[in-house]
């Protein structure tokens, strides 16, 4: 009956689109779950963040002749470490790396992930009240290093992501976060949904940012708080979205109606710190 009419037709192409999203997401899993294993950390800022982390390196690589500027300082901190420095062409970098390695590259032990406890350990430690991030779904590794590196210079106690569905702790995102990947706590879940029932448990407020809530300057993060931030696409899941506390946005006076991700977290994440802090 539907066969020549269009509503058939549009059907189709939600099918295809729907089938054609969940072949993305189980490709993007599967491309984290095997560079996970591999932890190559490049990049000048990621490399020397990562030797102060005190993080269990096996090997750094050298562009064969660069022995300037902070390379030197990289180089004899390995040494002093026991690291073993291995001088390789650019091209050994570039295949371990896929390039923009600025000469330098480093093979380390798997980042541990840290539990929802430690989370609440740590801003008990720092003698404040608990500032969390959510990651829900974030694609794009570039973005998910920059909220890594948003959070950790906001002084949040942790970020959490889950499992599925999002950027895994890649070089990329290492390198994305210029080392302050190596100074905050990561939690994966398996259900971002769940985990914000158990925050809700522990007295945490949730903060969805999104284009339509209420101005964030207007917000109030002197509670313990968990913000999350959506895709750069779909913005924050239905199911995620419905559990928030309250939905918050960054008003927009231009032409363009949204900030990329990272530029979000950056903005919000500075205004519930500075709260936080004023609050003690």
């Amino acid at each position: 009956m539907y066969n020549n009419s269009k509503s058939y037709k549009a059907d189709r192409r939600r099918k295809s689109e729907r089938f054609d999203k969940s072949d993305k997401f189980d490709q993007l899993d599967a491309a984290n779950e095997a560079e996970d294993e591999t932890s190559i950390v490049f990049g000048r800022n990621s490399v020397l963040e990562l030797l102060k982390s005190g993080r269990a390196v096996d090997k750094l690589f050298v562009r064969r002749g660069d022995r300037e500027g902070s390379i030197n300082v990289i180089v004899a901190e390995s040494l002093a470490r026991g690291i073993p420095v291995v001088e390789v062409e650019r091209g050994k970098l570039d295949a371990l790396t896929g390039g923009n390695h600025q000469g330098v590259a480093a093979m380390a032990a798997v980042k541990e992930y840290s539990t929802l406890d430690d989370l609440f350990d740590i801003a008990v430690e720092r003698g404040h009240k608990p500032l969390i991030v959510i990651a829900d779904e974030i694609e794009d590794p570039h973005n998910l290093g920059a909220i890594i590196r948003c959070a950790e210079g906001a002084g949040a106690d942790g970020i959490i992501i889950p499992k599925r569905r999002s950027s895994g702790l890649t070089a990329v995102v290492a390198k994305a976060s210029a080392g302050a990947i190596e100074h905050i706590a990561i939690v994966k879940v398996t259900n971002i949904a769940s985990t914000i029932d158990e925050l809700k448990e522990r007295g945490v407020w949730i903060y969805g940012a999104e284009a339509d809530g209420s101005a964030y300057y207007n917000t109030r993060f002197d509670s313990a708080s968990a913000i999350v931030f959506g895709s750069e696409g779909g913005g924050i899941s239905r199911l995620v979205r419905e559990k928030c506390d309250f939905i918050i946005s960054i008003p927009m006076y231009g032409k363009v109606n949204s900030l990329n991700v990272s530029c979000a977290a950056a903005v919000i994440l500075s205004e519930a710190a500075r709260q936080q802090r004023q609050s003690r």
